[in-house]
C-alpha cells in the first residue's frame, strides 16, 4: 500500500542532533529503486539531479553505490534541506553535492540551478513521491525543466503510484488517492497517460515501466535525439 504523506520531522518519528531525518519507506524500497537506476546508468558518469529528495537518504544510498556519478539532491522544504546536508555530512562521500533549493512549480529552474552551480546538461534525474502530493504545475514543472536539463538520450525516473488507462492499479492506491484528493483537491494519484502527454511537449518518451513493490512503479522516460 502506498504510504501516506507526511512532511519528515513533523511524523513523530525522533530527529538525530545533526538534523537527520529518517524516512520509514526509505528502509523498504530504496534498493528496489537503486537496482532500476542501475540497470540504466551502469557504466556512465555526469550529473543527475534527484528532484524532491525529502530526508536526502535515497541519494546518499545512490552514490554510494554509483560513485562515478555526481549526484545533485534538492527540495523546497526547509527542514528537508537541513536533512539532506546532514545525511551529506554524515557520509562524506565526495560525489554527493549540497542540496539545492529547487520549486519543480517554476519550470525554468534557472535561477536555483544556477545559484547551486548546478550543470545544465544532465545525464539524469531522478524524482520519487512528489507529483501525486503537489498541484498538477509542479508535474508540468518536472517535465519541462527535464526536456530544458537532461542531456540527449538523458533519462528521467519517476518512482510512485501510477494510475493506468485512467484506472487505478490496486485497491490500495484507489483509498491512498482518495484520501490525497480529500487533504487537498490538487493532489491525486497521476494517470501515465497524462505524463506521457507532458513529456512528449517536453521531447521526451516514456520507455520502461518497472512494478515495485507495494503496488508502485518506477517510469522512465528518455529525452529524444532530436529534442
Amino acid at each position: 500500500m502506498a504510504e501516506y504523506v507526511v512532511e519528515f520531522g513533523k511524523d513523530g518519528r525522533p530527529v538525530q542532533p545533526d538534523g537527520r531525518l529518517d524516512a520509514p519507506a526509505y528502509h523498504r524500497n530504496h534498493q528496489a529503486i537503486r537496482l532500476v537506476l542501475q540497470r540504466f546508468l551502469a557504466g556512465k558518469s555526469g550529473d543527475v539531479v534527484e528532484a524532491g529528495s525529502g530526508t536526502g537518504q535515497h541519494v546518499i544510498d545512490f552514490a554510494r553505490h554509483m560513485p562515478e556519478i555526481t549526484w545533485w539532491p534538492s527540495d523546497l522544504n526547509e527542514q528537508h534541506l537541513q536533512s539532506i546536508a546532514a545525511w551529506r555530512a554524515h557520509a562524506g562521500l565526495e560525489n554527493v553535492r549540497p542540496p539545492l533549493r529547487i520549486d519543480l512549480a517554476d519550470s525554468t529552474w534557472c535561477p536555483q540551478m544556477h545559484e547551486g552551480g548546478a550543470p545544465t546538461k544532465l545525464l539524469a534525474m531522478f524524482c520519487a513521491n512528489v507529483i501525486h502530493i503537489a498541484p498538477w504545475r509542479v508535474a508540468e514543472g518536472l517535465f519541462a525543466g527535464a526536456g530544458r536539463y537532461l542531456q540527449q538520450d538523458g533519462r528521467l525516473f519517476l518512482y510512485g503510484p501510477f494510475k493506468r488507462g485512467g484506472k487505478h492499479t490496486a485497491v490500495s492506491n484507489e483509498v491512498f488517492d482518495a484520501s490525497l484528493r480529500e487533504r487537498n483537491g490538487e493532489w491525486g494519484v497521476r494517470d501515465i497517460e497524462a505524463l506521457e502527454k507532458l513529456a512528449a511537449r517536453a521531447g521526451l518518451a516514456l520507455i520502461d515501466i518497472t512494478d515495485m513493490p507495494a503496488n508502485n512503479l518506477t517510469l522512465v522516460f528518455e529525452r529524444s535525439r532530436a529534442a
